[in-house]
């Protein structure tokens, strides 16, 4: 079983968005038993809430269910608990690492990286925030192709 973590900075627009579209991407692949999504926040602000208004409206759109989905902050077991830890800014990624530090050893051998490492071509490096820029469609097509690649990923390691 391999685990992915998908982190942003509150868990209410792109993380959960990369959660929503990679367990679409991972159960079209026949993979559902074998794969195992989930996504945080490195802020505590929307801890509880379901993704925000424009990703859910995104994912109807699409058919891709956010059933269930509740923003939570990374926790410590996070490192242990994933095989992949996929961020969505370099922000992101910089306050996991200094958590992961933090911890020291015991953190696990989780792969931290940003989903758009996946995706050079992109011409950039951070997914952006549709918190503050309203471009949902934007974040959907970075996230989608990052996913692909991700479950590329996935299976040349495997």
């Amino acid at each position: 079983m391999k685990r992915v973590l998908f982190v942003c900075l509150g868990n209410i627009c792109r993380s959960p968005m990369a959660e929503a579209v990679f367990r679409r991407k991972v159960e079209e692949a026949g993979l559902a038993s074998s794969i195992s999504i989930d996504s945080a926040g490195t802020g505590d602000w929307h801890i509880g809430k379901p993704p925000h208004e424009g990703t859910r409206k995104l994912l109807t759109e699409r058919g891709i269910s956010f059933e269930g989905m509740r923003a939570r902050q990374v926790r410590n077991d996070d490192f242990s608990d994933f095989d992949y830890i996929v961020c969505m800014d370099s922000s992101n990624e910089r306050n996991v690492d200094e958590i992961r530090r933090s911890i020291g050893e015991t953190a696990g051998e989780a792969k931290l990286f940003k989903l758009l490492d996946l995706v050079p071509e992109a011409g950039m490096l951070d997914v952006p925030d549709p918190y503050y820029t309203g471009n949902f469609e934007e974040v959907y097509e970075l996230v989608s192709t990052g996913c692909d690649r991700l479950l590329e990923r996935i299976r040349q390691e495997s």
